[in-house]
């Protein structure tokens, strides 16, 4: 699906890096081509100067993706989500993440969980980022309370993973 989202703008770079930031970001486009997160406008000028384009690339954008139904259904529904990792320490949550030695490989994501459900661990959230839309994937496992070593060992020992970070 990715690839096919990104293979749309291929003919213009500009346009492609507008519709991978929205993508990475949550970002949708409404009926009106209105950039917004969650159904709340964000203007096509500050997205734009977060990724150092024009405004105008970032209308392009939107009327490109109104005009293809299948970016269209994509782009109408997409949600943004609160990242607990960046709140672990005030909320008593434990951060985990892996970087797989190949994103595209499977399985990766159930071992893991189930080294911490064996030792069982309440997961909180768990993200994974894309293999198309990253440069570097990896899996984000949030637990409460403290993370054990054992895990952090259980976890490292894994054939998939490449690296875990704490």
């Amino acid at each position: 699906m990715w690839a096919a989202i990104i293979s749309e703008f291929a003919d213009s770079p500009s346009q492609s890096r507008v519709a991978r930031f929205l993508l990475e970001n949550g970002f949708g486009v409404n009926p009106e081509g209105r950039i917004e997160c969650n159904g709340i406008e964000v203007s096509a000028t500050k997205v734009a100067k977060a990724i150092g384009t024009d405004r105008r690339v970032v209308d392009a954008t939107a009327r490109h993706i109104l005009e293809s139904p299948s970016l269209r259904e994509i782009f109408a529904n997409i949600r943004a989500t609160p990242d607990l990792s960046l709140l672990a320490g005030p909320l008593g949550l434990s951060v985990i993440t892996v970087i797989p030695k190949d994103a595209r490989q499977k399985g990766i994501v159930g071992a893991a969980v189930e080294v911490v459900t064996t030792h069982n661990l309440n997961i909180r959230q768990i993200f994974v980022t894309d293999p198309v839309l990253s440069e570097e994937p990896r899996l984000v496992i949030i637990i409460d309370g403290t993370l054990p070593g054992v895990v952090i060992e259980e976890i490292k020992s894994l054939p998939q993973v490449k690296r875990v970070i704490l």
